[in-house]
C-alpha cells in the first residue's frame, strides 16, 4: 500500500515540474529569441515479484511480474525550432534564417544568441540590450612567402561603426595636419546597413560608400584601425558579424538574457562568417520572436493539471484503504 502512496508523490512532483516548464514558456511567449523547453518522464525502478521463465517441451514461457515504483524526470529539452519573424524596419534588428547563432562577448567568454535586437553604444560599438559586444570577424592574410593555399587567420573583433580611422592618417600612421597646423579629424560614417552575409555597408560623410573593414596587416602602422573599404582589394579585411553553428543545439546551456553557452555535449562549433559555415542568411529589420505555441502550452497545461489531480487521488485512495485497515481493530 505504501508503494502507491510514494508513486503518487513522485507523479505529483513530476507534473509540478511540467507545470513549472509550461509556466516559464508562457511567460516568455513574447521574448525575442527565446527557445521553449519540454519535460520528458521515465519510470524509476521496478520491483520484481517473479522472474520470467523460458518455454520448455512441457510448459510455455511465463512473463516477468513487476511493480513500478513511480516516475521521475528523464529529460528537460530545449527546442530549437525557428520562432516567428517580426518586422521592425530597424537596421540593427537582425534575425537568422537558418541554424546559426549570433556571437556576443563581455570581453571574456563568448555566448550564443538568437536575439538580434542590437544597438550602437556611445562609442559606436554594436552591442546587445545587456551591453555585451556583438562579435565580428575579419581575416588576416598569411605572411609573404607562405605555402600556396595556406588559409588566412580568422580574428574575432568588435564592430565599431563610427568613423574611418585611417582617413586622417598618412602611410606612416601619423595624423595629417591642415594648412594651419591643426590635426585633421577622421571622417564620420553617416549611414550604415547590414547585408544578408553580415557585412556592414557604410557611407562616409565625403560621399564614399563601401564595407566596414579593419587593417589586419600587423606590419602596417594603421594596424587595428577601422576604415571604409571601397575597392575589391583586401576583401579579407571586410568585417562581418560572427556566427556559430553547433552540432547539437540541444546541448547548449541557457545562461539567462536569452543567451547560451557551450557545454561538453554541444559538439564542434563552426565559428566564422555565416557564408562560410553555411548557417543561413541574416535578415535586417526583422526579429526572431519566441517559438512558444500558446495552443500547445495550454493543452499541455490541462494534461499536467489532470495528471496532478489523478496522482493526488491515488494518495487519497491509498489513505482511505489504510484507514479501513486500521479500523479492522477496534
Amino acid at each position: 500500500m505504501l508503494k502507491s502512496l510514494y508513486s503518487g508523490v513522485s507523479g505529483m512532483k513530476g507534473f509540478q515540474t511540467k507545470l513549472d516548464i509550461i509556466g516559464n514558456n508562457v511567460a516568455n511567449v513574447n521574448t525575442v529569441g527565446f527557445k521553449k523547453n519540454r519535460v520528458m518522464f521515465q519510470d524509476i525502478i521496478n520491483q520484481n515479484i517473479a522472474g520470467a521463465t523460458s518455454p520448455t517441451g512441457q510448459n510455455g514461457g511465463v512473463n516477468p511480474k513487476q511493480i513500478g515504483l513511480g516516475v521521475r524526470t528523464g529529460a528537460i529539452d530545449t527546442i530549437h525550432t525557428p520562432g516567428s519573424p517580426m518586422t521592425t524596419n530597424v537596421g540593427t534588428d537582425l534575425a537568422v534564417d537558418g541554424d546559426a547563432f549570433f556571437v556576443v562577448t563581455n570581453g571574456g567568454a563568448n555566448y550564443l544568441t538568437r536575439a538580434g535586437n542590437f544597438t550602437r553604444d556611445g562609442n559606436g560599438t554594436l552591442v546587445n540590450s545587456n551591453g555585451f559586444f556583438v562579435t565580428g570577424v575579419a581575416v588576416q592574410n598569411p605572411p609573404a612567402g607562405s605555402p600556396a593555399g595556406k588559409q588566412g587567420t580568422l580574428h574575432q573583433i568588435l564592430i565599431n561603426i563610427s568613423e574611418d580611422q585611417t582617413s586622417n592618417r598618412d602611410a606612416t600612421g601619423n595624423v595629417i595636419k591642415d594648412a594651419n597646423g591643426n590635426e585633421m579629424e577622421p571622417l564620420k560614417f553617416t549611414s550604415y546597413s547590414i547585408d544578408s552575409n553580415g557585412y556592414i555597408n557604410v557611407v562616409c560623410e565625403d560621399g564614399r560608400s563601401g564595407k566596414l573593414a579593419m587593417v589586419m596587416d600587423q606590419n602596417s602602422p594603421n594596424h587595428g584601425r577601422y576604415y571604409l573599404n571601397d575597392s575589391n582589394a583586401l576583401q579579407n579585411e571586410n568585417i562581418s558579424l560572427a556566427t556559430g553553428v553547433v552540432t547539437n543545439p540541444g546541448g547548449l546551456k541557457k545562461v539567462g538574457n536569452t543567451m547560451f553557452e557551450e557545454t561538453g555535449n554541444t559538439g564542434i562549433t563552426d565559428f566564422g562568417r555565416i557564408e562560410d559555415n553555411k548557417g543561413g542568411q541574416i535578415i535586417s529589420g526583422v526579429l526572431e520572436m519566441s517559438n512558444v505555441d500558446l495552443t500547445e502550452e495550454f493543452t499541455e497545461m490541462i494534461v499536467a493539471q489532470r495528471g496532478f489531480q489523478a496522482n493526488a487521488r491515488t494518495i487519497t485512495t491509498s489513505d482511505s484503504i489504510l484507514e479501513e485497515v486500521v479500523n479492522l481493530k477496534r
